[in-house]
């Protein structure tokens, strides 16, 4: 049998309203102290709500949580990690090419510039300007680093992406229409003097681009 006070009670509550705030835990409890409920909050599996100054309260559940650890429940966002602090941290150490303030915003759907700028002064995370822009990173040397090679990479690609005119694209198609078994780096020398220059990543997503991957994969290896 279940009392005014118990873990059970407090479980049922949050299966049944799904998400709760601390006055309504207060109240199931039988009007209890703030002391106390979270005295039997910590006897129940529970997320916080990393927005709304931590006001909501939500029973864990792993499997709400997609692949970034993530979960939002009618418009109020929780994290695996509980807190912003935590989640940041981890989002930042597991990204793959570190990230930015922009690409933690869109993730969390908040901004988290203070939370960013708290992180780094404390060398709980380091950031680098590889293009201007602060690109947030581990505190590990070797993790920091393959981070950042991987961050140069996209931008390389991002930058060949942006160059890439209707005028590029048409000599490309041509050049391969022309010379229709050249390889990649064949491609490369027809198209040499174009003016914009094209690259041999410019040709890569353009082939890409109009499903011509295959090909630029064939072009491009060496027999063996």
């Amino acid at each position: 049998m279940q009392t005014a006070r118990s873990p059970e009670k407090l479980t049922d509550l949050l299966q049944k309203q799904t998400i709760v705030d601390l006055p309504t835990i207060r109240r199931a409890l039988g009007d209890v102290s703030i002391q106390t409920a979270f005295r039997y909050l910590k006897l129940v599996p529970y997320r916080r709500s990393y927005d709304h100054n931590g006001r909501y309260y939500t029973l864990y559940d792993p499997m709400r949580f997609d692949r970034l650890g993530l979960c939002s429940i009618k418009g109020i966002h929780f994290s695996v990690d509980g807190s912003l602090k935590d989640t940041v941290r981890r989002l930042v150490h597991e990204a793959p090419s570190g990230a930015t303030h922009r690409e933690l915003q869109l993730m969390l759907q908040l901004r988290v510039q203070n939370t960013l700028l708290e992180l780094w002064h404390k060398a709980e995370i380091c950031r680098e300007s590889p293009a201007g822009f602060y690109v947030y990173l581990h505190t590990d040397d070797t993790v920091r680093e393959a981070q950042l090679a991987k961050r140069r990479e996209q931008l390389v690609v991002q930058k060949a992406h942006a160059e890439i005119t209707d005028t590029i694209i048409i000599e490309v198609l041509l050049t391969l229409i022309r010379y229709p078994h050249a390889k990649l780096a064949g491609l490369v020398r027809r198209l040499q003097g174009h003016s914009p220059p094209i690259t041999a990543e410019h040709i890569r997503i353009i082939l890409d681009r109009y499903d011509l991957a295959h090909i630029g994969e064939k072009r491009g290896r060496k027999k063996r």
